[in-house]
Order: C-alpha cells, then structure tokens, then sequence
C-alpha cells in the first residue's frame, strides 16, 4: 500500500510539500516516482527517484521549481513543490517501480507496479 500526504489548494507561487510512504514493499530497493493527471489530459510523469538518490529525473515542466528526495530510514519519497503555478493542479499520484533506471527512463510509467490512490493539488490564479 502507497500513501500519499500533503496534498491541497494554495495560491500561485507558493509552496507545498508532498509525501509517500508504503510499509508494503523493499523501499530501498525501488525507484519512487511522482506522476500527475489532470482532468481531460494523460497521466504524465512528474518526477522519479532512485533506490538511494543517486538519480533524478525531473518532467521540463517542473524543473527548477520542484524537488525529489526519498528518506529510506523512514520509507518515504517527498516532492516539495516551489512556485507553484496554476497549471500545476492535478491529482499527484505516488508510484514504486521494481526495474532498472534505464527502462524506467525507456517506458515511464508502464515500468511501475505499484501506485497510490493519488492526492488533490490545486493552485488558484
């Protein structure tokens, strides 16, 4: 089971922190993910981990405005979000991959087993 906390509204230009915890599956030993949907558009890939952060990947969209870490102590992967923009609602769904980085770099999502129910971020104009 994935978690997924943090979530809200807040205004454009702010900030919120997301988290995703699991007590289900080897943490360490999987690459967390954040994805995004939005109503009317495919779910896209937002951001994603390596097993000890060794490697990131962040959407275009996204960079320089969030961050991923992971703590492996405590099983959780964060998203701090920064200057936040509209655009950037959408339900953020948290998502644990088993594979190697390179076929998860290769085929994105599909390259993920495990995902949460998702939380609501809304960014207000």
């Amino acid at each position: 089971q994935i978690v997924e906390s943090g979530g809200g509204l807040v205004q454009a230009g702010g900030s919120l922190r997301l988290s995703c915890t699991t007590s289900e599956l080897d943490f360490a030993d999987s690459i967390m993910g954040w994805f995004r949907q939005s109503p009317g558009k495919e779910r896209e890939g937002v951001s994603w981990i390596g097993w000890y952060g060794q490697r990131i990947w962040y959407d275009g969209s996204v960079k320089g405005r969030f961050t991923i870490s992971r703590d492996n102590a405590k099983n959780t992967v964060y998203l701090q979000m920064d200057n936040l923009k509209p655009q950037d609602t959408a339900i953020y769904i948290c998502a644990a991959s088993r594979w190697s980085w390179d076929t998860v770099q290769k085929q994105g999502s599909r390259a993920y087993q495990y995902w949460g129910q998702g939380i609501q971020v809304t960014v207000s104009s």
